[in-house]
């Protein structure tokens, strides 16, 4: 049975090689929760363990010619996991990342019953607006899949349900949504 699972996993490594990305939605699919639970042990954060975990699967199918088969796939991805994770605790303690779940719930904040002061309500009606410019900027299939996660707060499988997509891709869609938003802020960021 297990080198049957082994087979059908070579199978689906090779057809991700010549870009499918079915395929590889399927070793998403079963690896995934292995990687969101290593990176859930060694961040703390479920939030952050799950950016990671799509960061992870990114950088795994664009390295994907770079896997050899004398290795279990599990390894392979649980050392991007790894690697993915030492880098994004290196960027925390310099304070050089940039929060999209922030940013992206900010756009939302008037329907949160907060009491600011008029200064505090300004910076945050600037934050909305600047938010909302960026997420109309995104192509439609990425704008919707940010407002169906972080402004209707639906799970992956919810999204999944009702874009009739699989998870794998719902989480693929997501992470390059956000690392759009980033790339943006970035720019932004840059101009002042």
């Amino acid at each position: 049975m297990q080198k049957e699972a082994e087979k059908i996993g070579l199978q689906q490594i090779e057809q991700a090689r010549k870009g499918d990305m079915n395929a590889f939605n399927i070793l998403i699919e079963r690896y995934y929760e292995g990687v969101l639970h290593l990176l859930k042990q060694r961040l703390g954060n479920v939030a952050d363990a799950e950016d990671l975990a799509q960061q992870t699967f990114a950088k795994a199918f664009e390295n994907i010619d770079s896997y050899s088969s004398k290795y279990a796939f599990s390894t392979w991805v649980y050392s991007i996991a790894n690697n993915c994770c030492i880098d994004f605790m290196r960027k925390r303690r310099t304070g050089s990342t940039i929060s999209i779940d922030k940013l992206v719930e900010d756009k939302d904040f008037n329907a949160k019953n907060v009491q600011l002061n008029p200064e505090e309500n300004m910076i945050a009606e600037q934050d909305i607006a600047e938010t909302s410019l960026l997420l109309d900027k995104l192509k439609p299939q990425y704008r919707h899949i940010i407002e169906l996660r972080y402004l209707k707060e639906y799970a992956y499988e919810e999204i999944a349900a009702e874009l009739n997509i699989p998870i794998g891709t719902v989480k693929t869609h997501l992470f390059r949504a956000k690392e759009l938003l980033v790339r943006m802020v970035v720019e932004t960021q840059k101009k002042f």
